[in-house]
C-alpha cells in the first residue's frame, strides 16, 4: 500500500507536536497532578481526544486511506485540528484556574501541574498553527469547512457549548421568560450549526433540496438577529436591579474556587456578545463566499 506524500513537511511536524504536546499534558496531570472533579475531567478529556484525533489523522495519512474514510477528508482533518485548538485553548485556561490559582498542594504535585498547563498552551499553539496550515487561501478552490465561515461554524458551536456548561451549574435560565429566550436561542443556533458541519463533513450537502449557499447566507442573517436580542436581553434580566437581587458581584466570590455562580452568569454575557460577533462575522463572509462541495 503506498504511503501518502503530506502537503508540506511543516504540516506533518506540527501534528507530531500536537500529538507529543497532548500526550505530555493529559499523561503528567493523570500521574502527579493529583488532580479530581469535574473540571479535572474535563481537562483530561480535552487532552486526550486531541491526542486521540491527531494520531488518527497521521494514521489515515500516513496509510493513504483518505479515500475509503466514511467522511470528506478535504473538511474533517481542519474542522477536528479547529475543534482540538479550541479545547486545547479552554483547558489551558481552566486548568490553572481550578488548580493551579490560590491551592497550596505539595511542590512536586504543583510542578506536575504547571507542567500540563505549560504543555496544554503548547498544543494550542501547535492546533492553531495547523488550522493556518491547512485553510483555504484566497482565490484556492476548498472544502467549506477550510474557509472562513466553515472555521467560524466550529467556533459558534464551541462558544455555545461553553455557555451551556455555565447556565447549567447553576442552572439560571429558568426564572424568566427573557432568559428562557436567550436559551432557546442557544439551543437553536447550535442545533442548526452542528447540522452544517456534521452535513459537510459527511458530504451530505448535496441532498439538501435547496441551495446550500442560498441557505448558509439566510441563517447567518437570522442567527444574528437572534444572538442581538440574546446580547441585549441576559444582562438585563441578570444584571439589572428590578430583575435580580445580585446586581454586583457577591463579596463571598472572592473566596470561592475556580467561577462563582455571579462570574458565570458575566461569562455567559461576554460568550453571548462573542458569539454574536462571529455570527455577524459569518453572515459577511457567508454573503461572498464562492465555495464547490469537496
Amino acid at each position: 500500500m503506498p504511503l501518502l506524500v503530506l502537503k508540506s513537511s511543516r504540516l506533518m511536524w506540527v501534528r507530531l507536536a500536537a500529538l507529543v504536546f497532548t500526550c505530555v499534558a493529559f499523561s503528567v496531570a493523570a500521574h502527579g497532578g493529583g488532580i479530581s472533579g469535574a473540571m479535572a475531567d474535563w481537562s483530561i478529556f480535552c487532552w486526550a481526544f486531541s491526542f486521540a484525533g491527531t494520531l488518527l489523522v497521521l494514521v489515515v495519512e500516513l496509510m493513504g486511506l483518505q479515500s475509503r474514510t466514511p467522511v470528506s477528508w478535504t473538511n474533517f482533518p481542519i474542522t477536528f485540528a479547529c475543534y482540538a485548538s479550541l479545547l486545547c485553548l479552554s483547558a489551558s485556561i481552566i486548568f490553572p484556574l481550578y488548580f493551579l490559582k490560590g491551592q497550596t498542594v505539595y511542590s512536586e504535585m504543583r510542578d506536575h501541574r504547571i507542567t500540563s498547563t505549560v504543555f496544554s498552551c503548547l498544543a494550542t499553539v501547535a492546533y492553531f498553527v495547523e488550522v493556518s496550515l491547512t485553510r483555504a487561501q484566497p482565490g484556492e478552490v476548498a472544502g467549506y469547512m477550510a474557509t472562513v465561515p466553515g472555521l467560524l461554524k466550529v467556533c459558534e458551536t464551541f462558544v455555545a457549548s461553553v455557555i451551556f456548561v455555565f447556565v447549567s451549574d447553576p442552572i439560571s435560565y429558568d426564572n424568566h421568560p427573557g432568559v428562557k429566550w436567550c436559551m432557546a436561542v442557544y439551543c437553536i443556533c447550535f442545533i442548526i450549526s452542528a447540522a452544517i458541519i456534521v452535513m459537510c463533513v459527511g458530504e451530505c450537502t448535496g441532498y439538501l433540496p435547496f441551495p446550500f449557499a442560498r441557505f448558509l447566507s439566510a441563517y447567518a442573517l437570522l442567527a444574528v438577529i437572534m444572538y442581538l436580542t440574546a446580547t441585549i436581553i441576559w444582562p438585563i434580566f441578570k444584571f439589572d436591579s428590578r430583575y435580580t437581587r445580585s446586581s454586583s458581584r457577591p463579596f463571598d466570590c472572592q473566596y470561592r474556587q475556580g467561577l462563582c455562580p455571579w462570574d458565570k452568569l458575566v461569562a455567559v454575557a461576554v460568550l453571548t456578545a462573542l458569539n454574536f460577533l462571529i455570527y455577524l462575522a459569518d453572515l459577511v463572509y457567508s454573503a461572498r463566499l464562492v465555495f464547490v462541495t469537496a
